[in-house]
């Protein structure tokens, strides 16, 4: 961990020093009559609604992690970073929050939501071609400007700032039978995972990606990083889908997640739909992963426990939401 303490005493003090910045964010029984009728009996859904975090999602803990450890002259020079949204959006907020500045570069077919949702906190947008163009983007800014890079997802400051997260899922919910977590560069599921594992080892906990882009499940399967194939992600969920898994990310999901299942995007759909109706929650496709992992591929083996599902972001666009809302209501009412 490159000497940054990712164990309970650490994590709690990255907790404090987050808190007077970040919200705690509050958790809620999922309990309605339709929920109850899709699940076995027993089974208590937690929601943990990191949706409602600064900056729309749980990105802003790993960000204000990084960011905040900065000398002044470097945060002078300011910050960017690549993302489809969530991150990008994330490191702007930080930025502003820290009295810096960012540029960030995002992939032309990011969620114009997103982009704009930069720019109003302040953020320079770079449109990139594809994602690994983006890379490269980021890289000469930084080169040219002095700024520093924040990675997505990989790097030791960011899985501590992830991790407060699950600290704080436990001192809300200290009982839970199991957490399931959604799984994109294993960042949030990493960090999120090491927490709950160092504070109650007997809690399972399981990630969740979408069929679309499986490269965690892949990568613990062959035992090291792997990457997306040719072509890209193919999924609805753009949040949960990294050109790549990378090693300290890699290494704390196949150390303290028990198991990684996948979903469908009709199963998202149908979950972000459940969700608005029942808890009249707007979350964007990766919000509604946990979820749709209990009311699907573990439905049966989380029979009659209490679980924690991360709900993650809500950084979408209204016209995007409403066509996922539209057809996810039209699966939910032909189930």
């Amino acid at each position: 961990m490159s000497g940054i303490p990712l164990d309970l005493p650490g994590i709690a003090a990255a907790h404090a020093a987050l808190a007077p910045s970040v919200r705690e964010t509050p958790i809620w029984p999922w309990r309605d009559d339709t929920v109850g009728g899709l699940l076995p009996p027993g089974t208590e859904p937690i929601l943990k609604l990191e949706l409602f975090q600064y900056a729309g999602s749980f990105k802003a803990r790993g960000a204000l992690s990084v960011m905040r450890t900065l000398a002044r002259p470097a945060l002078a020079r300011g910050v960017t970073a690549v993302s489809a949204g969530n991150h990008a959006i994330a490191v702007a907020w930080a930025a502003r929050t820290l009295g810096a500045t960012a540029k960030v570069v995002m992939p032309k077919t990011a969620d114009p939501f997103r982009v704009a949702r930069c720019q109003a906190l302040g953020a320079a947008v770079v449109l990139a071609e594809d994602v690994h163009a983006a890379f490269a983007a980021a890289e000469r800014i930084g080169s040219e400007e002095g700024r520093t890079f924040v990675h997505p997802f990989e790097g030791p400051l960011t899985a501590l700032g992830t991790a407060t997260l699950g600290y704080e899922l436990l001192r809300q919910a200290p009982d839970l039978g199991a957490v399931i977590v959604p799984v994109g560069g294993g960042g949030l599921a990493g960090g999120l995972a090491a927490a709950i594992k160092l504070m109650r080892p007997d809690c399972p906990v399981f990630g969740v990606e979408p069929e679309g882009n499986d490269v965690m499940l892949r990568s613990i399967r062959s035992g090291r990083p792997e990457r997306m194939p040719e072509g890209g992600y193919r999924t609805i969920a753009d949040s949960l889908s990294p050109p790549y898994a990378l090693p300290m990310s890699f290494d704390l999901c196949r150390r303290y997640l028990d198991d990684v299942v996948l979903v469908s995007d009709d199963d998202l759909r149908r979950t972000l739909a459940l969700l608005f109706r029942t808890a009249k929650l707007a979350v964007e496709p990766a919000g509604a992963a946990a979820a749709a992992a209990l009311l699907g591929p573990l439905r049966e083996r989380l029979a009659g426990k209490k679980v924690g599902l991360i709900v993650c972001g809500t950084n979408i666009a209204s016209e995007r939401f409403a066509d996922h809302l539209l057809r996810g209501t039209a699966l939910l009412d032909a189930a």
